[in-house]
């Protein structure tokens, strides 16, 4: 166990588990033990080189801004707990969400449908219009810092983020931000602006659609480089939204879409194209129709219209309910795959919507399912630490370290933290 992992920051914190790292910081998974909750603590290191001044204008800021968050009560926006300072450097406490990211999704997947990258930016211009209104500004949206839990689309880490009137850091040498993403008047000196973050925000969508941001290169400066001499690619995956991503790609900030324009035309995009077209009438009239002709149809050739009538109406029937899969019995330790005594984890639907996600913690994070199982189905894992989230877990059958768990409740989401070892929860 590393120093950081026996750290119990301001006696309530504990360190269980690293999720992540990047440039600025390490994600912890940690335990509130004065709520008894699980909770996400982002541990903040700067570059070494920077000077004591610097480091004190970086940390007073960002108690300072980690709290703006705070006040933004919105299901798009992660929820900030707390900030303390413990070995002389920042942690922000706030919601654990177990869900992966876009870009973790982009990375396994490829580009996502149109229609789903339409609801992912549906909810971030709602997040972005909460933000923007209390006068604080993102500067860092980027996939890795967009949340998928199911339906649900969540804007993470306002590390970089500042409010109206505050001071920022900046430094010769240091590039605040990711430059793939970063808008182009922000790269050149100028300050961030809520429609700063709609350029990044339109650099994301554009990620999500094609695999990749449109202007990254193999290095920071011919990223720039791009950023500021380049147009972006043409997009082969945009359908009908590409006139949302080219418009928030506007170089110049004034010419740039609105978030009332960005959002007119995302839901112009969401609602699909309007036709003058008479709408074609469903199954049911359309036989009714038929009868109608041929019933008129047939008035002078006798009564063998009739049986004609019959038989199309017999050998048409119309669409029958979905049949749904019933819950089986769920007597702890019936009807065991022969793989539950071996393996860490092992989850079998039973009916529909057992949905689950596993990854393996550690400093690089790494995703092995995030899929809806079909009923039967079932997925095993033989990794030392997982962590699993269960979504309907009615739906589903849970085993940990060969043991049988209790199914819970239509629509109760569980989530497990598991090593290998007998007794593992």
């Amino acid at each position: 166990m590393s120093q950081s992992e026996r750290l119990v920051l301001a006696t309530r914190y504990r360190l269980v588990s690293e999720l992540g790292h990047g440039a600025n910081g390490t994600v912890w998974r940690a335990h509130d033990d004065l709520l008894d909750r699980a909770v996400a603590v982002k541990e903040l290191r700067l570059p070494e080189d920077l000077s004591e001044d610097d480091r004190v204008t970086f940390y007073r800021r960002t108690l300072r801004e980690a709290r703006a968050p705070a006040q933004l009560r919105t299901h798009s926006i992660v929820e900030v707990y707390d900030v303390v300072i413990e070995n002389g450097r920042p942690w922000i406490v706030m919601e654990l969400i177990e869900a992966p990211s876009l870009e973790q999704l982009i990375e396994r997947s490829g580009p996502l449908p149109p229609e789903r990258v339409a609801h992912i930016g549906r909810r971030l211009l709602d997040a972005l219009a909460i933000a923007h209104k209390a006068g604080i500004v993102h500067r860092d949206l980027k996939p890795s810092n967009v949340m998928l839990d199911g339906d649900r689309v969540v804007l993470t880490d306002f590390g970089l983020a500042f409010s109206s009137g505050s001071a920022s850091l900046t430094k010769t040498g240091h590039f605040m931000g990711s430059p793939a993403y970063v808008a182009p008047e922000v790269a050149s000196g100028e300050k961030a602006t809520p429609r700063s973050d709609l350029w990044s925000l339109g650099a994301t969508l554009y990620a999500a659609l094609e695999g990749r941001p449109p202007f990254e290169r193999d290095n920071v400066m011919a990223t720039l480089s791009a950023l500021a001499n380049e147009s972006a690619p043409p997009m082969h995956n945009a359908g009908p939204l590409a006139s949302v991503v080219t418009g928030l790609l506007e170089k110049n900030p004034t010419r740039r879409l609105s978030h009332a324009r960005a959002v007119d035309r995302l839901e112009r995009a969401m609602a699909g194209p309007r036709s003058g077209r008479r709408a074609q009438p469903t199954p049911r009239y359309r036989m009714i129709a038929i009868i109608a002709l041929i019933g008129a149809t047939v008035a002078s050739c006798g009564i063998g219209g009739t049986a004609l009538v019959v038989g199309m109406m017999k050998e048409s029937p119309g669409p029958s309910p979905r049949a749904t899969t019933p819950l089986r019995p769920t007597d702890p330790g019936t009807d065991a795959p022969p793989s539950a005594a071996s393996s860490t984890l092992v989850v079998r639907a039973v009916a529909d919507g057992c949905k689950i996600f596993v990854m393996v913690p550690g400093a690089s994070t790494s995703v092995l399912a995030n899929e809806t199982l079909l009923p039967g189905a079932t997925r095993q894992y033989e990794q030392q630490r997982l962590n699993a989230v269960i979504y309907n877990s009615a739906a589903c059958e849970v085993w940990v370290n060969g043991k049988r768990k209790e199914s819970g409740k239509l629509g109760e989401r569980r989530s497990y933290t598991i090593s290998r070892t007998p007794g593992g929860n």
